[in-house]
């Protein structure tokens, strides 16, 4: 049976995972609709970005609540991970969007002289707040 990690815990493994979420909204046909996708946490909301008009943001608009699920490892040894579950919202305010992506930026690394100057055309945030955290942790 696997360990539950304690919020702090799992907000923690937020920061550190690495590789790719996986969003889950839901289509318009009501099946799970799924793809990768980066993110980056600030205090206790989940930020992704991607392009304006994609079907993820058709389906949130329509439906908001998702699920963003990051995981790690490789065998039943050392799988850990937790599932977010919640209602999103998208970011198109242009002056939001430039905040949030020198966050992106300077999350990734991103030295202050080549941090983003303008929020880009057609991008936008989805935001998840207020989720409800379940997790796993096989590794102890």
């Amino acid at each position: 049976m696997p360990r539950r990690m304690p919020e702090k815990e799992a907000l923690a493994f937020i920061d550190s995972a690495p590789g790719w979420a996986i969003l889950s909204s839901i289509g318009l046909d009501g099946y799970p609709h799924s793809i990768p996708i980066g993110w980056f946490r600030v205090d206790k909301k989940i930020y992704m970005g991607c392009l304006d008009k994609t079907q993820k943001v058709k389906n949130i608009e329509r439906n908001p609540k998702i699920s963003v699920c990051i995981e790690s490892g490789t065998t039943m040894r050392d799988i850990k991970g937790v599932l977010l579950r919640g209602n999103a919202s998208i970011i198109r305010v242009p002056e939001d969007r430039l905040a949030l992506s020198i966050l992106a930026a300077k999350s990734r690394g991103v030295e202050e002289k080549d941090l983003p100057k303008e929020a880009s055309q057609n991008g936008v945030y989805i935001e998840l707040s207020d989720f409800k955290i379940t997790s796993w942790d096989y590794s102890n």
